[in-house]
C-alpha cells in the first residue's frame, strides 16, 4: 500500500469530513471510495481509452527500438518490427 499526501482547501476538508461522519465511514475510506469512483469513470471514457491505445503503441515502438539497439550491440540476428514481433534478417 502506498501513502499519498494531498492538499485540500479548508472548505473541501470540512465538507468531506462531515460527509464521512454522517455516512459512518472513515475519512480515509471516503477518500478511497471517491478515488475508486473517479478511476471507474475515467477507465470507461472512450477518449481516455483512445489515449491509452496510442500510448501502448508508442511504448511498443520504443521497446522495439531498444530491442533493435541491443541486437545491434550484441550481434544477434533477430530484429523486431514496430509491433514487437521478431523477424530474421
Amino acid at each position: 500500500m502506498k501513502t499519498l499526501a494531498i492538499r485540500l482547501e479548508d472548505e473541501q476538508h470540512a465538507r468531506l469530513s462531515i460527509l464521512a461522519k454522517l455516512s459512518g465511514v472513515s475519512l480515509t475510506d471516503t477518500i478511497r471510495d471517491a478515488i475508486e469512483s473517479r478511476i471507474a469513470t475515467l477507465a470507461s471514457d472512450p477518449e481516455i481509452a483512445a489515449k491509452a491505445e496510442a500510448l501502448t503503441a508508442e511504448i511498443d515502438r520504443e521497446a522495439a527500438e531498444q530491442r533493435d539497439a541491443i541486437a545491434t550491440l550484441f550481434g544477434t540476428s533477430k530484429r523486431t518490427t514496430p509491433r514487437g514481433r521478431q523477424t530474421k534478417e
